[in-house]
């Protein structure tokens, strides 16, 4: 039987170059590992729309090179500043830092972390993708309601890079 000790698990991460703070409380509730996240962030904007139309991993290598990392939206306050920010973007999606497991058919942040926050439009974010096509990775719409979306990953999309 699982101790309470056993169910909390508290981390705290603070990156001392540009003062974010990011407090992560995960709790697994069984041993299909059904998990709760909540996330309380805090920085000033730091995301990029870069307006070249790149496939996926492309965007990932640049981003990784220039910046940080491709945005990883974990809360609603992180959807609505990209919400913001795509509204510059030149294609009707741009690229986030998501993608998609056909192995263990799940979505998962490329900053290790799984997705706990959703904002996906119908249809779209189940676990049960087109994997023989094309490896899927997420985007989110430009235009309309700015809800995520599946995209095989050799589209060529404007993107969004993290400096956090």
């Amino acid at each position: 039987m699982l101790q309470a000790t056993d169910l909390l698990k508290l981390r705290y991460m603070s990156d001392m170059t540009n003062s974010s703070r990011v407090f992560v409380l995960h709790v697994v509730f069984d041993q299909s590992l059904s998990s709760f996240c909540l996330w309380f962030v805090s920085f000033p904007d730091k995301l990029i729309l870069i307006k070249e139309n790149l496939m996926w991993s492309e965007a990932l290598r640049y981003c990784r090179q220039n910046h940080v990392d491709l945005v990883s939206v974990h809360s609603g306050e992180i959807q609505r500043r990209v919400m913001n920010v795509v509204k510059g973007a030149s294609t009707e999606a741009v690229w986030l830092g998501l993608r998609h497991s056909c192995t263990v058919g799940i979505w998962f942040w490329v900053s290790g972390e799984t997705v706990c926050y959703h904002n996906w439009a119908p249809g779209n974010g189940t676990s049960e993708e087109d994997c023989e096509h094309a490896v899927r990775s997420g985007a989110v719409q430009s235009g309309g309601d700015q809800r995520w979306i599946s995209r095989p990953e050799t589209d060529k999309l404007n993107f969004i890079c993290s400096r956090y």
